[in-house]
């Protein structure tokens, strides 16, 4: 009988361990916002636009003919942290091994455990439509040798625990510099990290501590309300930053949102991000009559717009980043801005592409970037007419 007791009751504490390890992995997609590139369900055909042409996100259902489900905890280990799949596979940096190779192997495990839970749904993905030779995933051995340098997050012995948390979770899991770093004509990182990049089509912006273009006008808490809920007085998220809010950030717990406030509000800021506008009194004039008629009702004309609902231009890091390509995009396409639990309402901005050339358009943007104290290089018609290209369908 006492034999019988003590299996139970180690089979019970089996149990409570392997829940919480799931538990521990479903966490952990969340900081790797897993859904945001590979879908709700996990089952992929999210489309990414590269330089080099087009990735699909492939399925990590544990589906076994289309899935991950023939994978062992090593092949797994191997994909997240080396970027070869079984067989030798070579992957590409859009899955973002470079940063996922700074985490936990307890972390990573513990989301192959959760990634066994989850629905196999079949689903065949047609990942590599790269464009010839890049379609050639022989050619990343090359590129590993030249860019990747593996390794574990190393602890900060200078740093307290929120600083290092933040710090494992913005470079690792959440691999934040993967958007917001810029990256050379081969897609490796150049240049100060987490200082601003264009990413298909916007401009991820500047996180150091840059009181221009940068964080440095935001507090830690006003960080935490952005990544909690999708919005703060500065700014409302909308675009690919969006997708992260709904998917990742706004499902993080409060500690790990901290962490990773602290840790940005410590980086030093960017060099040369922004700056201002010389000889463009006719476009200022021009873009402040389109600014009248077109965008004061809601951002105000003094640009401080409406804390709940529209963001303010007056002071603004988004509007005073050296590239105009994300405010262009909105003014041209549109946007709607992420919904949250902690604030339902997502407002949206119309397109006024089918109103506003181009030349009004780079002038309101260049007068909204150099007025109420802003300073940003002015935008040029030739640059909103690229952009608005680059929206429209492509013709078959």
């Amino acid at each position: 009988m006492r034999k019988l007791f003590l299996a139970a009751a180690l089979a019970a504490v089996s149990s409570a361990a392997s829940a919480a390890g799931v538990d521990a992995g479903r966490y952990q997609s969340v900081l790797g916002d897993c859904e945001g590139c590979h879908g709700k369900n996990l089952a992929g055909g999210v489309e990414l636009m590269t330089p080099f042409g087009k990735l699909v996100a492939p399925n990590i259902t544990p589906d076994k003919q289309t899935g991950i489900g023939n994978y062992s905890g090593e092949d797994f280990r191997l994909a997240m942290k080396a970027g070869i799949g079984p067989g030798g596979k070579r992957l590409y940096p859009a899955m973002p091994y470079p940063a996922y190779a700074k985490m936990s192997d307890a972390d990573v495990a513990s989301l192959w455990a959760y990634l066994q839970t989850v629905k196999p749904v079949r689903r065949a993905v047609d990942v590599n439509q790269l464009r010839f030779p890049f379609n050639l995933r022989f050619m990343m051995r090359g590129w590993n040798m030249l860019f990747f340098r593996p390794a574990l997050y190393a602890h900060n012995a200078g740093k307290g625990a929120a600083w290092n948390r933040g710090a494992y979770i913005a470079n690792g899991p959440a691999h934040c510099g993967t958007c917001h770093t810029a990256k050379t004509m081969m897609g490796s990182d150049k240049g100060m990290a987490l200082s601003g990049a264009s990413l298909q089509g916007w401009f991820a912006p500047d996180l150091t501590g840059d009181r221009n273009a940068g964080l440095g006008g935001w507090s830690a808490a006003q960080v935490v309300e952005y990544l909690k809920t999708g919005r703060n007085t500065h700014s409302i998220a909308s675009g690919p930053m969006s997708e992260v809010v709904e998917h990742s950030t706004a499902q993080m717990n409060d500690a790990d949102l901290r962490a990773v406030a602290v840790y940005l509000k410590d980086l030093p800021a960017s060099d040369g991000n922004g700056g201002g506008a010389s000889g463009v009194e006719a476009q200022m004039k021009s873009g402040a009559g389109v600014f009248r008629m077109n965008c004061a009702a809601c951002h105000s004309f003094n640009g401080r717009g409406d804390n709940v609902l529209f963001p303010p231009l007056a002071g603004n890091a988004l509007v005073r980043q050296s590239s105009a390509e994300t405010l262009a995009r909105v003014v041209l396409a549109g946007s709607k801005a992420v919904a949250t639990p902690a604030a339902p309402t997502g407002p949206g901005m119309p397109s006024f592409a089918w109103k506003l050339n181009d030349a009004q358009v780079a002038n309101v943007l260049t007068y909204i970037r150099n007025n109420w104290g802003n300073r940003a290089p002015a935008v040029s018609a030739d640059t909103v007419a690229k952009i608005r290209k680059s929206l429209q369908p492509a013709s078959h």
